[in-house]
């Protein structure tokens, strides 16, 4: 039940909320054309002196969507190079946690969330930045912790050792209870144990379990958490972007996968040209395995062009795997998958002559921004814009650059190259928590009742927003004019942030 009826905290099927962890009510939808990167921007729930600088910062942005629009079809790349793709459904098992901020106590669900897998397939997931709402049947995307406030969390590996010696890993709830010096547990005190131990060390929180039995595991959890690595993602190809000559075998792009086996699907809307999907040998390849090497072999006499291949397997995803989303909705970390379908991409770009990129990118959160890797295996330079900035790869070069970002803003830019070439990088860089940002000394708005507001001509309503209920605020403000000028929109952001600051 991804969406049932309403329970009483505590229960076994999904409560009708959906946020933090219960309800989900902080949806925008974004911007089209040049104005996208705006929208990520118009949906901060942290209303600061901060917000000045991120109005610059996502000015540049827009500037760079400005600069680079008019592709028409540009290769949408989500900053993740495969894995799972999932829906969140809601809490499945949980109980109740109190947390502590300013001198106050708030109730709020604590334990699992349920998603549902693109192509077949459920996951378990507990979620961090407690004060951060999940958004409904948001999309998430399996992640590296880079790209996440783990990545920059020096405990992120006891989050993982809770992961693998709590529940639902370990279902012998006797077994736990006696470990934890707990009477008893239920699988929803399981839950709320384990989730209020996670968030002692993915917030940094003050917060309790209701349940003294809950209360007593999420002690025990934390008590005897150690440090774990990160684990390897259930599906990658490295690099997920390559470029040459027509003639040529581009590549190798390297799989990487916990499952037994993938299948590979050859570029369809390149079949007309004859690319061929290969290994080093020549060979034509439909199935490979973890550490295959992939090629695409492109006919000399093709026309300038690109092309995409896909792999895709049936796997469980490692437990400890971050899922991010593009929506601002909160990150979730995996605690349990049933076998589920997983994918990757990896592009390919072609010409006769002349600059040939190949681009790919990351989230990087200890940096501080986009990791942009383009390479450039042509005989002339590839000089692209954004932000205001000029970057050249010259003929022969890979270089990665940092696009600088700040916390919460969404980016949407398109990047335009020689014969057609387009590629598009959009998401969110969410890498601190709402406490992080807190004790850094940004303010969190929050509203009671539900705040509609239209976007672009899309109309979305909030929620109601009880922190008892849910644990965060959701609420969202929008700003309502904006201008073509870029001049004018900085100028527009800074008026209206004064206001709301005198308020």
């Amino acid at each position: 039940m991804a969406h049932g009826a309403s329970d009483s905290a505590g229960g076994t099927t999904t409560p009708h909320v959906n946020g933090s962890c219960s309800k989900g009510n902080s949806v925008l939808s974004s911007f089209s054309g040049s104005l996208s990167g705006w929208s990520g921007w118009a949906a901060r729930r942290r209303v600061s002196a901060r917000l000045a600088v991120v109005s610059l910062a996502s000015g540049l942005v827009v500037a760079g969507a400005i600069v680079t629009a008019g592709a028409a079809a540009a290769d949408e790349t989500a900053q993740s190079p495969g894995g799972a793709t999932a829906t969140i459904g809601g809490l499945k098992t949980y109980g109740t946690a109190v947390i502590r901020t300013d001198g106050k106590e708030q109730q709020l669900p604590a334990g699992l969330f349920e998603m549902f897998v693109d192509g077949g397939g459920t996951l378990q997931t507990y979620c961090v930045d407690v004060q951060n709402p999940t958004q409904k049947d948001a999309k998430y995307q399996e992640t590296s912790w880079s790209g996440t406030s783990l990545g920059a969390n020096k405990d992120a590996g006891k989050i993982r050792w809770i992961l693998q010696n709590s529940y639902p890993q370990v279902n012998d709830l006797a077994a736990l209870a006696a470990k934890a010096g707990a009477k008893g547990l239920t699988e929803q005190d399981a839950a709320a144990g384990t989730q209020v131990a996670i968030w002692r060390y993915s917030d940094g929180a003050d917060v309790t379990a209701l349940d003294a039995e809950a209360e007593k595991l999420a002690d025990y959890l934390e008590k005897s958490a150690r440090n774990l690595t990160e684990p390897a993602a259930s599906l990658t190809l490295d690099p997920p972007a390559v470029s040459g000559r027509a003639g040529e075998r581009l590549g190798p792009v390297t799989v990487h996968t916990n499952a037994d086996g993938v299948t590979v699907t050859p570029p369809s809307d390149a079949a007309a040209a004859g690319v061929k999907v290969v290994d080093a040998d020549g060979e034509a390849v439909t199935s490979a395995g973890d550490g295959s090497e992939l090629y695409f072999e492109v006919p000399e006499d093709a026309e300038d062009g690109s092309a995409e291949l896909t792999v895709q397997a049936s796997t469980t995803v490692p437990v400890g795997r971050a899922f991010a989303s593009e929506t601002r909705s909160q990150t979730q970390i995996l605690a349990g998958s049933s076998e589920s379908t997983v994918s990757a991409t990896a592009t390919a770009n072609w010409a006769e002559k002349g600059a040939i990129p190949a681009l790919s990118a990351e989230e990087n959160c200890a940096d501080g921004g986009l990791d942009l890797t383009a390479a450039n295996p042509g005989d002339e330079a590839f000089t692209f814009e954004l932000m205001g900035i000029e970057y050249t790869i010259e003929a022969g070069e890979t270089r990665t650059v940092t696009i600088p970002l700040q916390e919460d803003q969404a980016y949407d830019f398109t990047i335009k190259g020689p014969n057609g070439f387009a590629k598009q990088f959009r998401g969110v860089f969410d890498c601190r928590t709402e406490t992080e940002a807190s004790a850094a000394g940004d303010s969190v708005q929050t509203l009671s009742e539900p705040s509609p507001a239209t976007v672009g001509g899309s109309t979305v309503s909030d929620s109601t927003t009880d922190l008892a209920e849910t644990g965060s605020s959701g609420a969202t403000p929008v700003i309502g004019g904006i201008a073509i000028s870029l001049v004018v929109i900085g100028g527009a952001v800074m008026i209206i942030l004064c206001k709301r600051e005198q308020r």
